[in-house]
């Protein structure tokens, strides 16, 4: 191939790899594709400097390189599945997840037969943490019947035994998944016990309710799509968790207005998903990338281009008016690298972008709600009733640390972990400067839902700063927001929750 004279953006691309340490790579590193909107920055910026002796013919003299910045960003869809390994990097912590056979942070487990006759999954080992009543999602086997929503009737390590109708698969495809998603509870198991200002009690009689991986903090939906799947009085709807114990759930919020309900006859279902969130010391854990950037065809190959030990900097969740979400992701690099055609790129298994829709802000948010956080009056009313605009800014402060001998960095230092946040809302009573005025402690999340599918960012604690009113003619009076996130009792700063399956019940209307 003849050498071309320009290379058009679209035929660039973007891929992330995890690194084992920083700016090594796994044996055979895993390439996940990424679809950037746009670049921020993706270089490596070299300082050179001059020699500059005194003498009379004022010459300066050829310089040499003395130093290296490197830095990366890049504007991406918010996503169900496209951002949460980068989400641990900026959150430096492990996801919090169900059983699963494609966790983020363990090693998959290859799925190896579809029996039909007995409705079996099988595999070599790692089937063991999956019990009868989870609710699993199955995806990527070739045989439709073998995909979709099922319950699990009994597992061991190494089968698990669904209910539902299943075609024999000798060998499942690679990417076939068996992911928890739900619980059903057995008849007349579960019950809302107790309802006060303080809280909702989600109790049961014979199901352990510390055995379901649930989280302090972390969201659930509470009943199904069928009449037998919810409490007969007591609404559907999402609920967080304030404390968990053996036979009872408390939740302090919720998007339904709770009754206490026995749940006779009823099999009560309750879905969960993943939890990514900020974690005390111990259970931080520092996760660095290297992104790749194909530039197009020298004649000889695909040119690549390398940012090494990038540790995650900064995240910004953009929520606007009546558009996409979408995050602005920016990186500290270690070092910079280039290859020719020649070399072409890294070796290690390229996985293509998963196929998903992006969520809007127009009709797939469920709830958005910022109000005054009181433990003892779970349903405050929300601040304001609609907001045209906000953004959610991680930011992990990260300086790159230089040393003589290195060109580049050798490490990173991280700052403290700070979320922060504007919003622009509608104004339509004083409550929200009051609130500013008092220093109240203030609670912010919001709710994302679409394709039986969907995510919640939640903010427990925050503060409230501005406040300024706009007025111009012919137009709403706006209220200005900043908003100032700290440790909060349910043991996060900010915390994502995302389901990969929700009932029809759970869609916003």
């Amino acid at each position: 191939m003849t050498a071309p004279n320009k290379v058009d953006s679209n035929t660039t691309s973007l891929a992330i790899a995890v690194e084992t340490s920083l700016k090594v790579l796994p044996g055979t590193p895993i390439w996940q594709s990424m679809e950037p909107n746009s670049y921020s920055d993706f270089y490596g910026s070299f300082t050179n400097t001059n020699r500059t002796p005194i003498n009379p013919d004022r010459y300066i003299k050829k310089g040499v390189i003395t130093d290296l910045d490197a830095k990366g960003g890049f504007n991406i869809d918010f996503m169900e599945s496209n951002l949460q390994t980068l989400l641990m990097g900026f959150v430096f912590a492990d996801a919090l997840e169900k059983p699963d056979t494609a966790s983020l942070s363990a090693a998959a487990i290859p799925i190896t037969s579809v029996v039909a006759s007995t409705k079996t999954f099988a595999a070599a080992s790692g089937l063991g943490s999956f019990k009868a009543n989870h609710i699993v999602w199955n995806s990527g086997f070739t045989n439709a019947l073998n995909n979709g929503l099922d319950i699990v009737a009994s597992a061991t390590a190494t089968t698990i035994v669904e209910t539902a109708t299943k075609t024999d698969e000798a060998t499942p495809p690679a990417g076939a998944n068996i992911e928890v998603v739900g619980f059903q509870f057995p008849s007349a198991d579960a019950s809302i016990s107790a309802v006060s200002a303080t809280g909702v009690t989600f109790a049961t009689v014979a199901t352990d309710l510390t055995t379901l991986g649930l989280s302090v903090g972390e969201w659930v939906f509470l009943g199904g799509d069928g009449a037998n799947s919810k409490f007969a009085t007591c609404p559907t709807g999402y609920a967080r968790i304030a404390s968990i114990a053996a036979h009872a759930i408390v939740f302090n919020d919720t998007t339904f207005v709770p009754v206490v309900d026995a749940g006779t006859g009823k099999l009560i279902q309750l879905f969960f998903g993943k939890v990514i969130k900020n974690q005390p010391y111990a259970n931080i854990k520092r996760r660095t990338f290297q992104l790749e950037r194909q530039i197009g065809n020298d004649g000889n190959g695909v040119q690549t281009e390398y940012l090494l030990g990038a540790v995650p900097d900064q995240l910004t969740l953009n929520i606007p008016n009546s558009g996409k979400l979408n995050t602005d992701l920016t990186f500290v690099a270690m070092d910079y690298q280039t290859q020719t055609g020649t070399v072409g790129p890294k070796a290690g298994t390229r996985v293509a972008a998963v196929n998903e829709n992006a969520y809007n802000t127009s009709s797939d948010i469920y709830r958005q709600k910022i109000s005054i956080y009181d433990p003892l009056n779970i349903n405050n009313a929300a601040l304001f009733a609609y907001a045209s605009d906000g953004k959610i800014v991680i930011n992990n402060n990260v300086k790159s640390s230089k040393a003589i001998g290195v060109l580049g960095a050798f490490d990173a230092t991280v700052g403290d972990f700070t979320v922060t946040g504007t919003l622009t809302a509608y104004f339509s009573t004083v409550a929200a400067v009051s609130a500013i005025r008092a220093n109240s402690d203030i609670g912010f999340s919001s709710i994302a839902a679409h394709k039986n599918m969907g995510f919640i960012v939640d903010i427990p604690l925050l503060s409230l700063s501005d406040g300024k009113l706009t007025i111009s003619k012919d137009s709403p009076v706006n209220l200005g927001i900043s908003m100032n996130a700290a440790q909060s009792t349910l043991g996060s700063t900010i915390l994502f929750n995302f389901f990969t399956y929700l009932p029809t019940v759970a869609m916003p209307s």
